[in-house]
């Protein structure tokens, strides 16, 4: 069996672990059959498809929007580190799945102007599958309308050219699209829950996701809420590609 490639972000230690582990766990992956790279840690590294079934990429606390003069180093680095994996992959049609930063690296590579005009508060957002998504493999069947968590300061300003509309929040039209048949990426966190979230307020507090004194309102807000919806979505995709 091939291995799931799993592709990290976040410069901070707690919150890479943790993103890690949650998309083991909600995606139902035995890790002996998973690789991972921390791309924020790596430099012109190349990839191997062939060695792989699938690639799930996770967020990370960059601004793709951000003016190319105020990028660190880090960040050109996992710009120019995904831009050649999406060379390789979209040419194949390989499975992939791009969460949150995912999303805004595919939808630019793909020309979409990422922007902060559709951004949206750390918290349990609605998304509306649109009648493409009804149809989707991943998405059919699923309810129409559910909750998700969410949280990004940018997102795409329209669909990628090319690619299928999949799902929609009221302030986020871009919120799920597919390229071609097996590329997808979703701006919301099918692999994150209550506790994750919680984490990554505390760690994130002063990045600019939210003014820091709302913290403590941003944690209440997400108590006991239930997104079985996105899980089921990461879960679909794992079992599809695996």
């Amino acid at each position: 069996m091939k291995k799931i490639l799993i592709l990290h972000m976040r410069p901070e230690n707690e919150t890479c672990e943790s993103e890690f582990e949650s998309i083991l766990r909600v995606g139902k992956i035995n890790r002996e059959f998973v690789d991972r790279i921390r791309a924020e840690q790596v430099e012109n590294h190349q990839i191997h498809l062939d060695n792989y079934s699938a690639i799930i990429a996770g967020g990370s606390p960059f601004d793709v929007s951000c003016p190319e003069e105020k990028k660190t180093a880090t960040q050109r680095n996992i710009e120019s580190f995904f831009n050649s994996l999406f060379d390789q992959l979209i040419t194949m049609d390989f499975p992939f799945l791009g969460i949150c930063s995912g999303n805004g690296l595919l939808g630019n590579y793909y020309g979409t102007t990422i922007s902060t005009k559709y951004s949206e508060p750390i918290g349990s957002i609605n998304v509306t599958l649109s009648e493409e998504g009804e149809k989707d493999p991943l998405l059919i069947g699923l309810p129409k309308r559910f909750l998700a968590l969410a949280g990004h300061k940018e997102a795409c300003d329209e669909v990628p050219s090319n690619a299928v509309l999949l799902a929609s929040s009221p302030a986020c039209p871009v919120q799920m699209f597919r390229i071609k048949k097996n590329i997808y990426a979703a701006q919301f966190h099918p692999e994150a829950d209550e506790d994750e979230f919680i984490l990554r307020i505390k760690i994130y507090k002063n990045h600019g996701y939210f003014h820091p004194e709302q913290a403590d309102e941003l944690i209440s807000n997400l108590k006991n809420v239930q997104t079985p919806v996105p899980k089921e979505i990461l879960r679909r995709f794992v079992s599809r590609y695996q």
